[in-house]
């Protein structure tokens, strides 16, 4: 059995083009925030390494996106990070946050430049203070994909990230990166957590600003 409709055409027929005003519990993200006490765990040969990172991150407002009767709001994000007092990237990813109202469903995706992408998704409230999404290697939907030398060597069998909104208007993530390493028994964990302080207002979406 399946839990969609038969009719997989019809769209929906009003559609606030406010993004804003529709993305749950996202909306406390959108804007330019900056961190500057990130924590990255990083696998190296010798085990663990703790490194230190400063970061800045972009959210802005997508147009309403509809799959026929699904409709999804959403923030297109790029984080660039960096070591302190450097500029060379240290690591960079683009993406979306999305929301689903009607089934109170989120989901972010990722792209990073070492050929990795992943689709995390979970379940919340529009008035969520916190919440996590999970994405697991092997899977059709929700899933993980890498390139042939990354699964091999550094095969990320799942990706965990959890957000925490602040009462002095930050917000923090952990994200767990589960990774299987070539000739190791156990699955390391690489974790990146930071607390993004806002420096910016997002820009209203296109269509809201008709």
């Amino acid at each position: 059995m399946t839990q969609f409709s038969s009719d997989i055409y019809n769209e929906p027929r009003d559609i606030d083009v406010n993004t804003l005003n529709n993305l749950g519990p996202l909306r406390q993200m959108a804007g330019v925030w900056t961190g500057q006490r990130g924590l990255d765990i990083k696998p190296k040969s010798e085990g663990a390494k703790k490194q230190a990172f400063v970061e800045r991150i972009e959210l802005q407002p997508i147009d309403p996106v509809t799959n026929g009767p699904q409709l999804l709001y959403g923030l297109r994000y790029h984080t660039h990070i960096t070591k302190p007092d450097q500029i060379k990237t240290y690591h960079e990813q683009v993406g979306y946050w999305l929301w689903e109202k009607e089934t109170g469903t989120l989901i972010h995706t990722l792209t990073i430049p070492r050929g990795l992408v992943a689709m995390a998704s979970g379940q919340t409230t529009p008035d969520a203070t916190k919440f996590e999404l999970i994405a697991t290697e092997g899977l059709s939907t929700w899933g993980i994909c890498s390139t042939p030398f990354l699964d091999h060597a550094f095969k990320t069998v799942e990706f965990k990230i959890s957000v925490t909104f602040n009462p002095d208007g930050t917000w923090s993530y952990e994200e767990d990166t589960v990774l299987q390493i070539l000739g190791q028994a156990d699955l390391f964990h690489h974790v990146d957590r930071n607390i993004l302080t806002k420096m910016s207002e997002p820009t209203p979406n296109p269509l809201a600003l008709q």
